[in-house]
């Protein structure tokens, strides 16, 4: 399991998802008032899905006897950290001045993350059916 590398893809990804709930995505201010950290457990949705992606990741590490299906739970992982991106500058819309933080680069990590896991899986798989069609 831990070597193939896209369980380490899996696992930064899971990780990254996680620490992204603490760190801010942007730093903002409405009108007149103080500046305050937009967080993933700001909103509500943005925590779900937050914390659906990451668990995505860390199960999707233990499926690896079955690759096909770790194929589509990745992909869909992979949605799911696109769509909370969007959603994070949809709700960034609110604030009137402000700056997208340093450690946003977590959030933008993840879908690399995956995006990687699910070519080693692809991959994986190719070398598999290679392997077969040999014997």
């Amino acid at each position: 399991m831990i070597q193939r590398v896209q369980t380490l893809w899996l696992l930064a990804a899971s990780i990254c998802g996680f620490a992204s709930l603490k760190m801010p995505f942007y730093i903002g201010s409405v009108g007149a008032t103080a500046a305050e950290e937009f967080t993933a457990t700001t909103n509500l949705l943005l925590m779900i899905l937050t914390v659906a992606g990451a668990i995505v990741a860390l199960v999707d590490i233990f499926l690896y006897n079955n690759r096909p299906l770790q194929f589509r739970i990745g992909l869909s992982g992979l949605a799911i950290s696109i769509l909370n991106i969007i959603l994070y500058f949809i709700y960034t819309k609110k604030y009137d001045t402000g700056a997208i933080t340093l450690t946003a680069v977590f959030t933008f990590a993840i879908p690399a993350f995956f995006l990687m896991a699910v070519i080693g899986i692809r991959k994986d798989e190719k070398l598999v059916k290679s392997v077969d069609r040999l014997r």
